[in-house]
């Protein structure tokens, strides 16, 4: 085999490998970088019709990478919608990823807080992107005890959305909110929580007076 040959089946495997992937944003940026590779291939060997399909499906995986990053902090793209912590979509929710989220959120117990529970749900239109449940503790603050995005949406933590409207939290007179201490893969500093031991904090403006 020479590096020609070798060149086209790192890039063939680069789409197959893309394929695989449960994140569309990793889905499409290693299509991306498969298609480039090929077209470079096929373009050495004169392989015309798949250079002409690799240009194609190149053109296509930028328009969607170019949307997905447009949108990917847009509020008007993610909706946080309150619901009931006794709701039962949200109850078939947890049950539909409990093995994911038991992956990245170890500690993950909702039926042991005895605080004063709030629950949100995340989405994009019709679908559900992230689940943010919270329990109130002394002192104004809330403690978050799950903090969620499914698979194919992790790579847009939408679950920002929920921090960015401090009135969430706020109007239900909390002054502070803290991470879940067992979460794996944090990415609260990107928010502005700093970090506190094993948690990050993030510290909550006054509520506005009437």
């Amino acid at each position: 085999m020479n590096w020609l040959d070798l060149i086209g089946w790192i890039g063939s495997a680069l789409l197959v490998w893309s394929l695989l992937q449960a994140r569309i944003l990793r889905l499409r940026a290693l299509n991306l970088v498969g298609c480039l590779v090929l077209i470079g291939y096929n373009y050495a060997i004169h392989v015309w019709p798949m250079v002409g399909l690799n240009v194609v499906l190149a053109v296509i995986n930028v328009w969607y990478l170019r949307g997905m990053l447009r949108t990917r902090h847009d509020e008007q793209t993610y909706q946080v919608v309150e619901v009931g912590v006794d709701d039962q979509f949200l109850a078939h929710t947890l049950r539909v990823h409990a093995a994911d989220i038991a992956r990245f959120n170890p500690g993950f117990r909702w039926d042991s807080p005895a605080g004063r529970r709030s629950a949100f749900l995340v989405v994009k239109a019709d679908e559900v992107v992230g689940v943010v449940l919270l329990h109130a503790e002394a002192d104004g603050i809330a403690q978050i005890d799950l903090d969620y995005v499914t698979q194919r949406f992790r790579d847009f933590t939408p679950g920002e959305f929920v921090y960015r409207r401090s009135s969430l939290f706020t109007d239900r007179g909390f002054r502070r909110v803290v991470s879940p201490p067992e979460m794996r893969s944090p990415y609260y500093h990107r928010l502005g929580f700093r970090p506190e031991g094993d948690t990050y904090v993030l510290d909550l403006p006054a509520a506005p007076r009437a």
